[in-house]
Order: C-alpha cells, then sequence, then structure tokens
C-alpha cells in the first residue's frame, strides 16, 4: 500500500480557523475567487529574487489552494517573549520593504480580482499585503523571513500597507489592550519608530502618522461586517478583545497620542 499523508491541522488565523492543514512539505486551505490572481503575484515576487512567500502549487477541483510550506516559527497569542524585541519588528518591517519592492512591475492575468475589503481607497502602484498581523509572518531566530496569507492583497500605497501593519504589530493599542495579547508594557513609539527606520521612510513622517489614524478610524469595521454577519470566530475574536469599545479606545488613545508620535517617529 503507498504511503497516505495525514493533513495537520496549522493553528492560527480567524477566517479560516480550523481549515488551514499541512500535508507533508505542503500546506492546504481554501480558495477565493481572488486565488487564481493572488498564484500570480506570488510567482511573480519569487522570480523577482523575494522567496519569502509562499510557492503555489495548484488550485484543485474541490476548492483548496495548495502552496508550499515554510519552516519556521509563527507567533500567536499570547505572543513569545522573544516576538516583543524591537529587532523582531523591525525585521518585519524590512521584510514589507523587500515584499513591496518586488511587487513593482506586476502585470496582472487576464481576468485579475482583488478583495476590496482591507484595500487602500486611493489604490497605488505596488500590491499591498494588507493583513501583516504576527500569525501572518514567518520567523526563524527571531527574523522575518516570509509572509503568508495573501487574500486581502490588493494594489495600494506603500505607506497605506506600512500602517495597516504598524496598527498590528507595534501594536497601536492602549498598555491595557496590548496587554491582552501578552505586549503590554512596550513603547509604542519607539517601536513606530523602528519600523520607520528599518523600511527606510523619508525623515519627514508625518504622512505615516496621518495614514496610521485614518486606519485606526475605520480599523474596526472589517470585523465588524464578519461579526454582524454570523460568523463565530470573529464574534468570539470581537468579544475577547473587548468589542466596540476597544476600538473606540484605541483611535481616542492614538489621538490624545499623536502629537508624541510625531515628536518620537519624525
Amino acid at each position: 500500500m503507498g504511503h497516505v499523508s495525514v493533513e495537520e491541522i496549522l493553528p492560527g488565523g480567524v477566517a479560516h480557523s480550523g481549515q488551514v492543514r499541512r500535508v507533508g512539505e505542503l500546506v492546504v486551505r481554501p480558495s477565493n475567487e481572488h486565488s487564481r490572481t493572488i498564484h500570480a503575484l506570488l510567482r511573480h515576487v519569487r522570480l523577482a529574487g523575494f522567496t519569502g512567500v509562499p510557492e503555489p502549487v495548484r488550485i484543485a477541483p474541490d476548492g483548496r489552494e495548495w502552496l508550499t510550506f515554510i519552516h519556521g516559527d509563527v507567533p500567536l497569542p499570547p505572543f513569545p517573549a522573544w516576538y516583543r524585541a524591537d529587532v523582531v519588528l523591525a525585521s518585519t518591517a524590512l521584510l514589507v520593504r523587500k515584499y513591496h519592492d518586488a511587487t513593482q512591475g506586476f502585470v496582472p492575468p487576464l481576468g485579475a480580482n482583488w478583495s476590496s475589503e482591507l484595500a487602500d481607497p486611493l489604490g497605488g502602484d505596488i500590491i499591498c499585503h494588507n493583513d501583516v498581523c504576527p500569525e501572518n509572518v514567518v520567523y526563524r531566530n527571531s527574523t522575518a523571513i516570509a509572509l503568508l496569507d495573501f487574500d486581502f492583497a490588493a494594489p495600494g500605497r506603500r505607506v497605506f500597507d506600512l500602517a495597516s501593519f504598524a496598527r498590528m504589530c507595534v501594536p497601536i493599542d492602549s498598555d491595557q489592550d496590548a496587554a491582552r495579547t501578552g505586549r503590554g508594557g512596550l513603547n509604542p513609539f519607539e517601536r513606530l519608530r523602528a519600523i520607520a527606520d528599518a523600511y527606510g521612510l523619508p525623515p519627514d513622517r508625518s504622512e505615516f502618522i496621518r495614514v496610521i489614524g485614518e486606519r485606526c478610524e475605520h480599523g474596526g469595521a472589517f470585523v465588524r461586517r464578519r461579526v454582524e454577519a454570523g460568523d463565530p470566530a470573529f464574534i468570539e475574536m470581537w468579544n475577547g478583545m473587548g468589542g466596540e469599545e476597544r476600538y473606540e479606545r484605541r483611535k481616542q488613545w492614538f489621538e490624545s497620542s499623536r502629537q508624541r508620535f510625531l515628536d518620537t517617529v519624525g
């Protein structure tokens, strides 16, 4: 009898909780209407020399997509101590920069389409990931080496994607809310500067701060839509993170801290 590969459920993520599985050196997960476009993007950036993304293998008739498995550590809440280091955050910003650079020149295939759920409303000349959260980054020896889950990728501006990443990974949150995921006691001002420096933003970073404010203003809309649609995984997350009040707290905290961010980050 031939060897039968066992599917191992991979932890992490909310949208596809329990549906992402490892089969040997491959990952199988639900595809969607954007998957063919995303596979073309992944092939493009890999050909451009950026290997920090999974290699797409196929989209199967059963509606699942197959990609290569990337070995490493994916931090999950409550996040481990090593993940709290500023140098880890900086390495992630550098990886995002390299990914952005590799998307330049991408020509979408005929009939290409992107998710609009987290997309930059102004569009742009690169392809944003739009969901660079801790659970979507692979690390080795505390250094970011790959990005995962491109379901929400779409054309946009570098500063928009970087602001979305910063909001989730600094995190841009009151210390009370940051502590819910084991990130209490961090210095968000210095951590945001670490992101800007590592990415290589120009000295005037006022636009970066402004876009972060906009992301905080609308940050809960995506989750709220999923909650209102009755998605149990998002309902659990919504309640666990403090519901609507958490997003209002974050918005108010950021506004009260905006000048300090400007003074620290540049």
